[in-house]
């Protein structure tokens, strides 16, 4: 179950945790089913299923398992190949992009860094990709 777009029930949301989720799907090859959720109006039966109404969540059989991180942990553990795990040298690239944007984006002072440090991180990435790209993990995908 991965976020679906607002007002568009049937596209894909602006959810990167559940992008990241079925990007690992696909990378694997694995068979699945998406269900999109309309995160401002959750179905009953996913609710039911998963009562703190978050997405990403995956079924294994008959249980319910929420939080990209595990998701994709449990993927690659039982779909070992290709493996997805980036070497541990390269294990932390672009890993404080994401909240650095969050705390640009909820920043109300223009000063007071926020900008800096994210333009920071994407030149870290951005140099990172030149030496060792095209991805973070050289020629192949990570998760």
């Amino acid at each position: 179950c991965v976020k679906a777009a607002v007002g568009a029930p049937d596209v894909l949301g602006d959810c990167p945790f559940s992008q990241r989720v079925l990007l690992t799907l696909e990378e694997k090859k694995v068979t699945y089913k998406k269900h999109l959720i309309n995160v401002s109006d959750k179905p009953k039966w996913f609710l039911e299923v998963n009562p703190e109404g978050k997405v990403p969540v995956i079924n294994f059989g008959d249980k319910w398992i929420p939080d990209s991180d595990v998701i994709v942990g449990i993927i690659e553990e039982k779909y070992p190949n290709p493996s997805l795990i980036a070497p541990p040298e390269f294990a932390s690239v672009g890993s404080k992009i994401f909240p650095t944007f969050v705390s640009f984006l909820k920043s109300k002072d223009s000063n007071d860094g926020t900008e800096q440090a994210l333009l920071d991180e994407l030149k870290a990435l951005e140099e990172h990709l030149k030496a060792h790209g095209p991805y973070a993990n050289g020629q192949n995908v990570c998760s």
